[in-house]
């Protein structure tokens, strides 16, 4: 969920850089999306904002509805595509065999995160196939971890692991509250700070404004900081951020 920095905090990130130019129209369509076109970059699939989030060009193509949106300071939010649920749904998902065992036990008690709290939608782990995927990132990437949004009523489908970056230790807390929150984009959640990212993850100021769509203010959530969010921008090393109370009100409200 985080890049690796010489502090004690870490910044999220994602996917290997592309070099490729990002044209102007894209970074028009991204702003209008309500995602952070700072230090946008071409990756393999789509484009790398907010630090951990693939935006794709499907993604791009898609107007979605909307009839609830604020703006504010640190409110839980989702974006505007969401996993179909209906009476119920089960999302699988598999952990790569070319990733350590630790990450099998992070993926479980993430799991089990979002099974304790009676949603709609439920997650299982599989051994083969799998709706989310978490793969290791590409040899030398200097990032954490990255995911994108819901498409066509699915999830995202994989998470990229910079299990060298990461490493094994605290599988069932630190790394799994970075497996929750990369869940928790592939089901259609915002950052919790993403009007100001500086709030956990430090440096100055970061507010990108009003956004058109893809910033959904989640109602019951609260209006002031949220400092124990398990979809705040950056964590700690060795963190450890269960669902609050407020996480467990927005996961109610959308799922």
């Amino acid at each position: 969920m985080l890049a690796l920095s010489s502090c004690s905090k870490e910044k999220e990130a994602a996917a290997p850089v592309v070099q490729d130019k990002v044209s102007a129209a894209v970074i028009s369509q991204i702003r209008e999306m309500g995602l952070t076109t700072a230090d946008i970059k071409r990756v393999d699939g789509g484009y790398l904002v907010e630090g951990d989030i693939v935006v794709t060009d499907e993604n791009l193509a898609q107007k979605p509805e909307y009839s609830l949106l604020r703006v504010g300071a640190q409110e839980q939010y989702r974006t505007s595509n969401l996993v179909s649920v209906g009476s119920g749904r089960t999302i699988t998902v598999r952990v790569s065999s070319s990733l350590p065992s630790a990450y099998v036990t992070a993926a479980d008690a993430a799991i089990a995160r979002y099974n304790a709290q009676g949603l709609l939608v439920r997650f299982t782990r599989v051994t083969s196939g799998g709706n989310i995927v978490l793969n290791p990132s590409p040899s030398g990437a200097s990032y954490l971890a990255s995911a994108g949004f819901p498409s066509g009523g699915n999830p995202y489908s994989q998470v990229l692991v910079n299990n060298g970056a990461i490493g094994t230790s605290y599988a069932s807390t630190y790394i799994a509250s970075i497996l929750a929150h990369e869940i928790g984009h592939c089901i259609g959640f915002r950052h919790t700070d993403y009007m100001d990212r500086s709030y956990s993850c430090g440096g100055s100021y970061a507010n990108e404004g009003a956004s058109t769509v893809g910033a959904v203010y989640i109602p019951g959530t609260p209006s002031g900081a949220d400092p124990n969010s398990w979809m705040l921008a950056c964590i700690g090393y060795g963190g450890n951020r269960p669902f609050n109370a407020n996480d467990v009100t927005a996961l109610r409200y959308v799922y």
